[in-house]
């Protein structure tokens, strides 16, 4: 299911393949942050029901792909276009999950003559708009970790070095409480009761096989401009946001709504960052695939 590929710059890239390999229409998923491609495992069977080829890319610095400095949310639009040639596949939907709801979004603003459709899921808003206060309602922890990465690299890195260690080597059953202040009731059991712990403690664990380079730049890039404008995507988009999300607050999917112009609210009353992902994938999958 990992194969590594090559970037036309000829760095190495990462890559998850699933589902169907008959299929010429991808699923192209994009981690969140922190993780890498293997968090998207778990969705084989249901691409493979669906007629769909699941693609996910490691983004530059996490698993076994290599770093790309100085790369922006824009730059995963090549780096999918280069796997997808390697593979034959012409046309996709793409999904991003908190951190890789950017990602998935670049893919409909910069390809959209093959991304039919795009569903950010959970998906951080750009930072520095007037209209959205990026920090507010996010936990304790997230708050730290993005306070300390507006004050650059060099201050993030030593940040890292003290605090991200454990998560090298973090157990399936430790991670709802190291995630502390971030994970309400509703995401303990998504991740306790409905297996999202073992999947992302998992991922986590692979995704520093050579160190933090991966989270550095992801957080780096969050707090500078995409590359893209929002307002400039065409393609359908669904906007999935839990009311009781402490990852990515419930404002940044009404952001989202607001300078989308062809955005649709799946906005979910009651569910938090992980839960969505655990109890709503059917049904993202059915509004994706309903852009064939």
């Amino acid at each position: 299911m990992l194969h590594l590929l090559k970037a036309r710059d000829g760095r190495t890239l990462d890559v998850l393949l699933a589902g169907d390999d008959d299929s010429s229409f991808g699923l192209v998923c994009h981690h969140g942050t922190p993780s890498d491609a293997t968090i998207w495992s778990d969705w084989h069977e249901d691409a493979l029901s669906n007629n769909l080829r699941l693609v996910a890319i490691s983004r530059p610095g996490y698993g076994l792909s290599d770093r790309l400095e100085g790369r922006r949310v824009a730059s995963v639009a090549e780096d999918v276009e280069d796997v997808l040639d390697a593979l034959g596949i012409i046309e996709f939907v793409s999904l991003g999950w908190s951190g890789g709801g950017p990602h998935a979004l670049a893919c409909g603003a910069l390809l959209p003559e093959r991304c039919k459709a795009v569903s950010s899921l959970a998906g951080v808003g750009p930072y520095g708009e007037p209209d959205l206060d990026f920090l507010d309602g996010m936990g304790p922890e997230n708050v730290e970790e993005f306070g300390i990465a507006l004050e650059g690299e060099e201050a993030l890195r030593r940040w890292m070095d003290e605090h991200a260690e454990p998560y090298r080597t973090i157990a399936d059953e430790e991670l709802a409480e190291a995630l502390g202040g971030l994970v309400p009731e509703i995401d303990v059991l998504a991740l306790n009761e409905q297996g999202l712990a073992a999947i992302w403690a998992g991922s986590m664990r692979r995704c520093f096989t050579n160190g933090w380079d991966g989270w550095i730049d992801d957080d780096m890039v969050f707090c500078n401009h995409w590359g893209f404008e929002p307002s400039e995507i065409t393609v359908p988009v669904a906007v999935w946001q839990g009311d009781l999300d402490l990852m990515v607050p419930f404002a940044h999917g009404e952001w989202l709504l607001r300078h989308i112009p062809t955005a649709t609210a799946r906005l979910e009353p009651g569910h938090g960052h992980l839960s969505l992902l655990a109890d709503r994938r059917q049904a993202i999958i059915d509004d994706l695939t309903s852009h064939r």
